[in-house]
């Protein structure tokens, strides 16, 4: 298979830089998943699970087509870790008022605590992190996050007010 080639980018930063970027990203993924992903074991759960948890609490009431777009994952792959969710009572649905055929998400009790014990876990992280910085909040490190996203799935995150400061 041939991996695509990105189109080219004239870089403020050396390759040098880019890489330690890189480097310094995917070391930072590592820990900031590393206490949640211990959590999560215990239940059998991996880090798909946690997307939808953590994404159905934060927006109950969403449908699976609404999960889909934001977790961008095919409908299997998240049919497998939702019927999961469901069937250990982390999940219900409930049918749409106005449109049965629609199934809105929500979490259980038993999912928000795990959804706060693990959100809590990160924020923590991420707190320390805002904290050790020189301007001791997170302004730039959001906005580079944001640019790191696709062009196209930004509108989206603006949509989800992840900025009220």
């Amino acid at each position: 298979m041939d991996t695509p080639t990105p189109a080219p980018v004239e870089p403020s930063l050396s390759e040098a830089e880019l890489r330690q970027a890189i480097e310094l990203l995917f070391y930072a993924y590592r820990d900031f998943t590393a206490e949640a992903d211990a959590i999560l074991a215990r239940y059998g759960f991996g880090r798909a699970h946690h997307r939808v948890i953590y994404f159905v609490g934060r927006h109950p009431g969403a449908t699976v087509s609404h999960l889909l777009g934001i977790l961008k994952i095919t409908k299997q792959s998240l049919g497998r870790v939702l019927n999961q969710l469901l069937h250990e009572g982390f999940v219900i649905q409930k049918a749409n008022a106005r449109d049965r055929r629609h199934r809105l998400l929500h979490l259980t009790d038993k999912g928000r605590e795990l959804e706060a014990t693990l959100t809590a876990l990160q924020a923590r992280r991420i707190a320390r992190a805002y904290a050790e910085t020189k301007s001791g909040n997170g302004h730039e490190f959001r906005n580079v996050l944001r640019a790191i996203i696709n062009p196209e799935d930004r509108p989206r995150i603006e949509r989800l007010d992840l900025d009220p400061l």
